[in-house]
């Protein structure tokens, strides 16, 4: 186990579902990552901008502007910044093949690890059937979920004075609720396909708040997490090695690594 105080370097760090604009998200502990990790590549896997919520109330503190200014300093320092939207942040979809301020803007991307496996990366949003046939039950679902991150501020708010670290409530929930468990698991399976479909050896995603590495029959299905709940990104290390980094206030790595393809061969 690594401390989070050390500054690292890796090939690639992939961020999603940030939700700037919100009052859930965790813009603070997001700087606190980002002052610390740089990478050659830095893809934001979709819904980085909230834009469902920003339409209904503004919201937007100087925590949230400072991660965007972070964000374009490390593409003025040499970082290549791709940007791939989400459902939250579906309007900047009309920009997909144009910049803004160094930032590149696609629908889908291809990336190829140091250790020469090809990953799809993608928001993950056009394989959720709720989102694409049902959208205003989609709408009443991200009320549900933003009505239970306040009630997880409130109750982080207590655990911090008692001397307890971050907790999530909607992801404990999450995983609890049968439904939920089954949903995200035809999601795991939907994009590993997709990924297969398109001869790539696995697949990079977000949108359902829930950070894993994992092998599904043969495709390696990677979720980024989220900047809501459990404070997750991915990272490529230069050997080609993929790691989930969990940050939390405590500043404490806990690694989920997944082995370069070379080093499974030889296992």
């Amino acid at each position: 186990m690594t401390t989070s105080q050390e500054a690292r370097h890796y090939r690639a760090i992939f961020l999603s579902d940030i939700h700037l604009g919100t009052r859930g998200c965790q813009a603070d502990l997001l700087l606190d990552f980002m002052r610390l990790h740089d990478a050659e590549t830095i893809y934001l896997v979709g819904d980085i901008i909230d834009g469902w919520r920003l339409k209904r109330a503004w919201y937007w503190s100087q925590a949230h502007n400072d991660v965007v200014q972070k964000l374009l300093r490390k593409g003025r320092k040499g970082a290549r910044i791709i940007y791939l939207p989400g459902n939250h942040d579906e309007f900047l979809r009309d920009y997909v093949g144009t910049h803004f301020g160094g930032v590149e803007v696609v629908d889908t991307a291809i990336h190829e690890t140091a250790d020469g496996r090809r990953l799809l990366i993608i928001h993950g949003d056009q394989f959720d059937v709720v989102v694409r046939h049902a959208k205003w039950l989609a709408f009443l679902g991200d009320w549900a979920y933003v009505s239970a991150l306040n009630l997880n501020t409130v109750l982080n708010t207590i655990r911090r004075k008692l001397g307890f670290p971050y907790w999530s409530l909607s992801a404990w929930a999450k995983l609890k609720v049968k439904n939920a468990v089954n949903f995200i698991g035809a999601f795991e399976q939907a994009l590993s396909g997709e990924a297969r479909r398109l001869g790539a050896d696995g697949v990079v995603c977000g949108h359902i708040h829930h950070a894993a590495i994992r092998d599904i029959d043969g495709i390696q299905y990677l979720n980024t997490g989220d900047w809501v709940e459990s404070c997750t990104a991915l990272v490529e290390h230069h050997d080609g090695r993929l790691e989930i980094i969990r940050w939390t206030r405590i500043t404490e790595t806990v690694p989920l690594l997944a082995a370069p393809a070379s080093a499974q061969a030889a296992a």
